[in-house]
């Protein structure tokens, strides 16, 4: 976090107004840096020691925000979509003004875990290909699975374009004739865990992400709801 930042571009990351609005604000004399009000917006702040308030409340400085969402179907993991609703309109007011984007992708049918975020450093972590992070989902297939499967998974499996994924871990939940598993990945390829089962005779009916790394899904949070992280799920995350 840097240790000055002009008034204005606090005022805007408090979710406060555009530029132009604050500067309005400023002259309106509605803000005050350490108990005096000031008229220049331009203004330099040091965030470890002065104290600035809006309309008497204090204003503090967030650089990064990290958000759950449970993701529905029917939306698609970007920021910008001509033609489809994306999880950044899922966004609350309240949080827009950070520009968040989602780590990662979930296809436009799958639910569950996405995160959001403007943290780019935690981002290439999270996704970085060496970094192997573990990614959970609950699937159903068409089919019966079996144990044989299991170990089909667990050597790897060729998809359709010919690359061989990363050994990986599923465990049957539930055969019949529509069955139910856990997978655990380490890799992200287009459309991995549908073409696994896919290259298996088992078309994939319904997907979802229950973890990522060591962060579980709140099963709380209904299908298209939001909330912050704890401090200790951001840990879990991070490591």
């Amino acid at each position: 976090m840097k240790d000055k930042i002009r008034l204005d571009k606090l005022l805007a990351n408090a979710g406060l107004g555009s530029r132009k609005e604050i500067k309005k604000t400023v002259r309106e004399g509605k803000v005050a840096v350490n108990g005096t009000t000031v008229s220049d917006s331009s203004l330099h702040v040091h965030l470890g020691n002065d104290t600035v308030t809006f309309d008497g409340v204090v204003v503090e400085y967030r650089e990064y925000v990290y958000l759950m969402l449970n993701k529905p179907a029917g939306c698609v993991s970007a920021t910008v979509d001509s033609k489809e609703a994306t999880v950044v309109e899922l966004v609350p007011d309240r949080f827009r003004h950070f520009e968040l984007f989602p780590v990662g992708r979930l296809d436009k049918d799958t639910e569950g875990l996405l995160i959001l975020t403007n943290d780019g450093k935690l981002t290439h972590e999270l996704l970085a290909p060496k970094k192997h992070v573990p990614k959970t989902y609950f699937v159903k297939v068409k089919g019966r699975l079996t144990e044989g499967h299991e170990k089909r998974f667990a050597k790897g499996i060729v998809l359709d374009d010919g690359y061989k994924t990363m050994p990986s871990r599923m465990t049957v939940l539930h055969s019949d004739d529509v069955s139910e598993a856990e997978v655990i990945i380490h890799e992200g390829k287009y459309h991995q865990v549908k073409r696994m089962f896919g290259a298996l005779g088992l078309p994939v009916v319904y997907l979802k992400r229950t973890a990522m790394g060591s962060l579980s899904l709140d099963e709380s949070l209904a299908p298209g709801a939001v909330r912050e992280l704890s401090a200790k799920e951001l840990t879990l995350l991070r490591n």
